[in-house]
């Protein structure tokens, strides 16, 4: 390895050592004031957003992070459809808009509703414009300003995301879409980061068959980044294909989860703390909750007490989840064979979703967990029943 390589490699694993013990010193310090019983009502509610700002830190340092390694290893995919990029757009700038007003900055949005149709994935296409947007939002100063345009040109749908923030140096605009390439690396640096966002834009625009492209006159002087992207006609007609459409997925919570109040659910995970947080959340929803910590012990108890849904971890020392699965859809219909079933996960990989539904499982949710989220999915699966024998 060439010593310029071996400097940019010491120079990322001395960042992403800051990047991981920074937020955990917050959420760590925070915890311990909070196990100590001192802290008045406003300070218990400052502990309990710090950890939670902390831990959001966490999940995309580790997101960025698996995204490379998937880059890198040529295993990133797309679930491809038609997309609402201007409805993707509205949810993500709507979600960002508060904390950069808290931060003084104005969000703008020009979206043409001709160009919003293209075909990708919309998660990824949604990681594009986020990454694109918290970059704006985090380089641009009090009093700044942020535009977001979507718009028809010569036949292509064009994103373009400027703001009047710090800008890059001319001697830099060449390197901005390098993996672990940072302007600043140093300790005195005024902004965190790995520099992977910009990259996987790079990467996930072009598996979308576009092209992404910065500008700034300089430092000081803002930055502007355009993505084009192809826009999605049929052939036959010449026109846009709304019918197959996909529009952002509902915040979940959104619809009532009475379906929970009063159900049986078996929660399997050979985690305690992870047991005893799906607990609580089904709890609050009037769920009759029972755990156990295996395979094994979930088909023990499948027998003596038929629960209504089942709630498993996939990664499990003996049996995983999987194994579980296949195990109890081999069960006669009336002892469970049917059993609606959510597969909890931190292997958070493309293929995982795929691996758990195929196993027989009726949902998917990777890890960390989100309470509305979890609630929302296992009321869904009950709300659809038992599968068809």
């Amino acid at each position: 390895m060439s010593p310029m390589l071996n400097r940019a490699k010491d120079a990322f694993l001395a960042t992403l050592s800051h990047e991981l013990r920074t937020p955990l010193t917050a959420m760590l310090g925070w915890a311990r004031l909070l196990r100590s019983g001192k802290l008045d009502d406003a300070g218990r509610e400052r502990a309990v957003q710090t950890i939670e700002r902390n831990t959001k830190l966490q999940v995309q340092l580790i997101d960025d992070l698996l995204d490379v390694s998937r880059i890198v290893s040529g295993k990133l995919r797309l679930e491809v459809g038609a997309v609402d990029l201007g409805a993707v757009i509205e949810g993500i700038i709507e979600s960002m808009r508060p904390a950069a007003e808290a931060k003084g900055v104005s969000i703008h949005a020009a979206l043409d509703p001709k160009a919003r149709v293209v075909e990708g994935d919309a998660g990824r296409l949604g990681q594009i414009v986020s990454n694109l947007l918290s970059n704006a939002v985090k380089f641009t100063p009090e009093a700044g300003r942020v535009d977001v345009r979507l718009e028809l040109v010569n036949g292509q749908t064009r994103v373009v995301v400027s703001d009047t923030g710090k800008g890059i140096a001319p001697q830099l605009v060449p390197y901005v879409f390098d993996r672990f390439r940072q302007a600043d690396s140093t300790t005195t640096r005024a902004h965190g980061g790995l520099g992977l966002g910009l990259a996987i834009v790079h990467h996930l625009v072009e598996l979308h068959g576009g092209t992404v492209h910065v500008a700034s006159a300089g430092e000081g002087q803002g930055s502007t980044f355009t993505v084009r992207l192809p826009l999605m006609f049929d052939a036959a007609k010449g026109d846009l294909r709304p019918e197959r459409v996909s529009a952002p997925t509902p915040a979940a919570g959104a619809e009532p989860l009475m379906a929970l109040a009063g159900r049986r659910i078996l929660v399997v995970d050979d985690e305690p703390d992870a047991r005893e947080f799906v607990t609580a959340v089904l709890e609050q929803h009037g769920a009759k909750v029972r755990t156990v910590a295996s395979a094994r012990d979930a088909l023990t108890a499948l027998k003596s007490e038929m629960p209504d849904v089942l709630v498993s971890d996939i990664a499990m020392p003996g049996q995983d989840g999987r194994d579980l699965i296949r195990e109890v859809r081999q069960l006669e219909h009336e002892r469970g064979g049917a059993i609606p079933a959510v597969a909890i996960t931190a292997h958070a990989h493309a293929e995982s979703r795929g691996e758990a539904l195929s196993a027989g499982f009726d949902a998917y949710l990777p890890k960390p967990l989100e309470p509305q989220e979890l609630a929302a999915v296992v009321s869904s699966v009950l709300q659809r029943g038992a599968r068809v024998a």
